[in-house]
């Protein structure tokens, strides 16, 4: 215990430690195996000895290792440049899998690079939870942007109803109010002819009279102005029909007017808290958009 206790950290037990923890793979300049450790073999299905030899592109997905972001990665390597990322590799299964690698130029005694180690992790279960929540987001995203189209496209439906509703409400309104003028001139007519009613009816009177004064010569004179008489009075009992029926019309009009009103009022209302939920429904596909931007681009970080 007590010789463990006072052993010094050497370089040997430093790589020892590395060796145990991190999965680490040597290529020569000519982008082949020439080294590569237990856990790295473990990571990727293959047996140590087997993987030596073997060119870097076989590890790669075929789309990246034809393409000129690959040639630039090992340009960029051999010109003795670290590069450090994420990346998608292909196991001896043929299965997908991604790592959280290193690849760092080795650099002989006169500064050149003769080979390119990499040391990695394996982070697929990471990224397979990532994207399977970051898949979950877009869905939720997609579904509340659906959901908040749909809200827009009836509330604009129903704002088109309500404001129909309210041209109509307005063109009512003028008609009562039509309606009402017409009643007031209809009570000044009546008004009139009661007034003519009762002065035929003196002149009847009067008439009567002059008749009965004139004795004989009279008497004919004397039927007319009672005919004119019975028609004066027939006159102001229709009148005062007529005006009881015109004061119930106006106010029943009144009634309605005012009903109108509220109605028109309870419209106006109606199309403010809908112009407000357009506004709450394109705040949530706004939102919702934002979300999906957001998750695609968390992903991409991580």
């Amino acid at each position: 215990m007590e010789q463990s206790h006072n052993e010094q950290v050497s370089d040997s037990f430093v790589v020892r430690a590395l060796e145990e923890n991190l999965a680490i793979i040597r290529f020569d300049i000519s982008r082949r195996v020439v080294y590569v450790n237990d856990k790295f073999a473990d990571v990727m299905g293959y047996r140590k000895e087997d993987m030596i030899g073997m060119d870097h592109r076989r590890f790669c997905l075929p789309q990246f290792a034809n393409s000129s972001e690959y040639d630039r990665l090992w340009r960029d390597l051999l010109s003795g440049r670290t590069y450090e990322d994420k990346v998608e590799r292909i196991a001896a299964d043929g299965k997908k899998l991604w790592l959280q690698a290193t690849y760092m130029p080795v650099f002989g005694s006169n500064r050149q690079v003769i080979g390119v180690c990499k040391v990695a992790s394996d982070i697929t279960d990471r990224i397979e939870t990532i994207s399977t929540v970051t898949g979950e987001l877009e869905r939720m995203s997609d579904k509340l942007h659906s959901k908040a189209d749909v809200g827009i496209r009836r509330s604009r439906s129903l704002l088109e109803s309500i404001e129909e509703i309210a041209e109509v409400s307005g063109e009512n309104i003028s008609t009562l109010e039509n309606l009402q003028e017409q009643a007031e001139s209809i009570r000044g007519i009546v008004h009139t002819i009661q007034q003519i009613a009762s002065q035929t009816g003196l002149l009847a009177m009067n008439a009567a009279i002059e008749a009965a004064h004139a004795g004989e010569h009279g008497k004919g004179f004397n039927i007319v102005a009672k005919e004119v008489g019975k028609l004066s009075g027939r006159v102001s009992e229709s009148i005062v029909e007529v005006r009881h029926n015109i004061e119930g019309i106006a106010r029943e009009v009144g009634n309605i007017t005012r009903g109108t009103d509220r109605a028109k009022s309870s419209v106006y209302k109606s199309q403010k808290e809908i112009r407000r939920a357009l506004e709450e429904f394109a705040e949530i596909s706004e939102a919702s958009r934002q979300l999906d931007t957001q998750a695609k681009r968390f992903s991409d970080l991580v």
